[in-house]
C-alpha cells in the first residue's frame, strides 16, 4: 500500500511540466526623508517630527483566501514577494512580516522551493526540489506592491516628548531591519529660553511653538546621511 501511494503521487508529477525558479529580481528601494527642508509643521505629543531612511518596494501578489492547486499543497492567505521571473512566468516566496502567507504540504509531497503565476493566467502553482509543478485555483491572488524594511533598511527619527516650562523633551529612535535598536535610542532636554533652534545627529529645528500637547516648528535639515 505504502508503495502504491508514493508511484501515484509520482505519477502526477510526471504529468506536470516543469519549471526552474529564478532569482534575478531586486525590489526598488527609497529614501525617505520627511518633512521637506523649510516647511513647518504641527506634531502632538508621541508623533514624529523627522524621519529619513530608506525601505524596499516589492511587487507581489496577496492569497486573497486559502488555495488549493492540488491536493498535496495548500496556500495560505498573506504576501508572497516576487524572487524573479523569466519570459512566460514569476516566481515568488512567502513574505511580508506579519502578513506573510505560508505553504502547507502533505505528508507525502515534495518540498516545495517556490510559488509561481503564469503571465496572463490566474492559476497559481507550487514548484517542487525536482522543478516539476502544479498549478489550480484560479482567481485567489491579486497583484500588489508590499512595503518592506528589511536588513539593509534604515531609520532615524525624532518625536515630540511634551514640554516642562521652557523646556521640551525630544526623543531619538533608530530602526533597523524593522526593529527598535535600544543602544541607539536616547531623550534630549532643551532649555526654549537658551535657543529656539535645536540639533541632534544632523537633524536641526527652529522651535516656533510648544506647549505640552503640540509642537510648531521649521525644519532647517534633515539626519545626516542614514549608515547602518
Amino acid at each position: 500500500m505504502r508503495f502504491t501511494s508514493v508511484f501515484s503521487f509520482a505519477s502526477v508529477l510526471l504529468l506536470t511540466a516543469c519549471a526552474a525558479p529564478k532569482y534575478n529580481y531586486m525590489p526598488v528601494t527609497t529614501a525617505i526623508s520627511e518633512p521637506p527642508i523649510d516647511s513647518v509643521n504641527t506634531t502632538q505629543v508621541g508623533d514624529t517630527m523627522v524621519r529619513q531612511g530608506k525601505y524596499q518596494e516589492y511587487d507581489a501578489i496577496y492569497v486573497t483566501r486559502k488555495a488549493d492547486p492540488s491536493w498535496a499543497y495548500t496556500l495560505y492567505p498573506g504576501y508572497y514577494l516576487k524572487q524573479g521571473e523569466d519570459e512566460t512566468a514569476e516566481y515568488y516566496y512567502p513574505g511580508g512580516g506579519d502578513e506573510s502567507g505560508r505553504v502547507v504540504k502533505s505528508g507525502l509531497a515534495d518540498p516545495w522551493t517556490s510559488i509561481m503565476t503564469k503571465k496572463g493566467d490566474t492559476e497559481i502553482c507550487v514548484v517542487t526540489v525536482f522543478n516539476a509543478y502544479v498549478c489550480g485555483d484560479s482567481n485567489s491572488f491579486e497583484r500588489r506592491k508590499k512595503l518592506s524594511v528589511t536588513q539593509d533598511s534604515f531609520q532615524q527619527s525624532l518625536i515630540y516628548s511634551g514640554k516642562v516650562g521652557n523646556k521640551i523633551n525630544i526623543g531619538y529612535r533608530e530602526f533597523s531591519n524593522n526593529l527598535a535598536r535600544p543602544a541607539f535610542n536616547n531623550n534630549v532636554e532643551y532649555d526654549l529660553s537658551e535657543s529656539r533652534t535645536i540639533a541632534y545627529k544632523g537633524a536641526k529645528l527652529e522651535i516656533l511653538e510648544a506647549t505640552n500637547q503640540n509642537i510648531k516648528y521649521k525644519v532647517l535639515s534633515n539626519f545626516n546621511k542614514a549608515i547602518q
